[in-house]
């Protein structure tokens, strides 16, 4: 008989057995490579954060504001092309959080112009309308917003002046769609002008959570950050300036340590998997102890048992292997629309698909390195007198 169609024979003896074994790698390699492009996603934003961008923020928190007089000051260190104020809202749409940010509107479209671009509307028609805003595409599939509809929020973080349960206003003006996988699409713009007003018709004057900077081409990143800081070390409320992949990186630190936690669970799935593939095999050995037997009294070679439970090992982890990894593929677009603007522009990435599959076979070697050894030292006789 083929060695191939041994396998294959020798697998579908107890076919319940290689359903369940094959069926619980899949879901194993699925977990691991969803939880590892979370990571690789996070990794992916920050190494596509523009070194022409930078953010100044106060040295105590980001929560903690600075004067809106700040701006003017810092648009005269050289090297500085333009500036954005840059504040988080923190309202909830029908008891639902999103991302939402009042920003310099006639300064945003240059700021991110290699990042979004306008799918609907028009930032003319955002420039005239004091409470327009610009959502994202994925974020007006959402809610299934258009172009002219009104969208309440209730303040959180900004109640409105006239009472916590007092929506702010909101009217869509324009739809961006992302240009790069790490910008994300489920987010909201809106007039600064807009926040200030309201906060201080209630007698709450604002400030502003971060500044946003665009560089001159030529200028030097360090240069800038240190002439920043320095103009504002008498206070009254000290800086701290980053580029903008450190800054993204501090914000998603506040969530705690993300790579170490999934990288923990991905790999306690996978231990536990190893030790049900390893029970498998012993099993699967035990089962076919007699018929090694005979086959090494026909001339069946050491090193050919050895390969034919490694073999199966191997195929059984492979099947495995190559259905999670599938599964991860197909579900990526769910899960990214599922995920939305908490990680922006989640994929399965290449370097994960071979890393899971990679996996697959090294659990097929280990689990079916002892059960494949001992095969490969069993005597004829003690095989034959096996029990069944």
């Amino acid at each position: 008989m083929e060695f191939p169609l041994l396998v294959l024979r020798n697998l579908t003896r107890h076919p319940l057995r290689s359903l369940l074994t094959v069926g619980s790698l899949a879901i194993a390699l699925f977990l691991f490579c969803t939880l590892r492009s979370v990571i690789t996603t996070l990794e992916a934003g920050l190494a596509a954060a523009s070194a022409q961008r930078m953010v100044v923020q106060s040295t105590v928190s980001l929560f903690v504001g600075l004067p809106p007089t700040y701006q003017a000051r810092i648009e005269q260190v050289p090297g500085v092309e333009s500036t954005c104020k840059w504040q988080w809202f923190g309202a909830l749409y029908n008891d639902v959080p999103f991302s939402q940010f009042a920003v310099d509107s006639e300064r945003l479209p240059a700021l991110f112009e290699k990042e979004m671009e306008l799918a609907q509307g028009s930032y003319d028609a955002w420039e005239r309308n004091v409470i327009g805003c610009v959502v994202g595409e994925g974020l007006a599939n959402q809610f299934r917003w258009g172009i002219g509809d009104r969208i309440p929020l209730i303040g959180v973080f900004f109640p409105h002046p006239d009472g916590a349960d007092v929506a702010w206003e909101f009217e869509v003006e324009a739809i961006y769609r992302p240009l790069v996988r790490n910008f994300s699409g489920h987010g909201m713009f809106f007039h600064w002008d807009y926040f200030d007003r309201t906060l201080k018709a209630g007698g709450t004057p604002p400030r502003v959570g971060a500044y946003y900077l665009k560089l001159e081409p030529t200028a030097d990143p360090a240069s800038v950050s240190a002439a920043v800081d320095e103009l504002f070390a008498a206070g009254p409320q000290r800086v701290q300036t980053a580029p903008e992949a450190q800054f993204q990186a501090q914000f998603v630190s506040m969530f705690g340590n993300i790579p170490f936690f999934l990288t923990a669970i991905g790999g306690g799935v996978l231990a536990a998997i190893l030790l049900a593939c390893v029970n498998t095999m012993l099993l699967t050995a035990r089962d076919q102890t007699r018929d090694l037997g005979v086959l090494k009294a026909l001339g069946f070679g050491d090193g050919r048992a050895f390969g034919l439970l490694i073999a199966q090992a191997l195929t059984l982890c492979g099947l495995g292997g190559a259905l999670g990894v599938g599964l991860a593929l197909l579900a990526q677009d769910g899960i990214a629309a599922a995920l939305g603007g908490s990680f922006p522009g989640f994929a399965v990435a290449p370097r994960t698909v071979r890393l899971g599959l990679g996996i697959a076979v090294a659990l097929g070697l280990v689990s079916g390195a002892f059960p494949a050894w001992r095969a490969g030292r069993l005597r004829v006789v003690d095989a034959l007198g096996a029990r069944e």
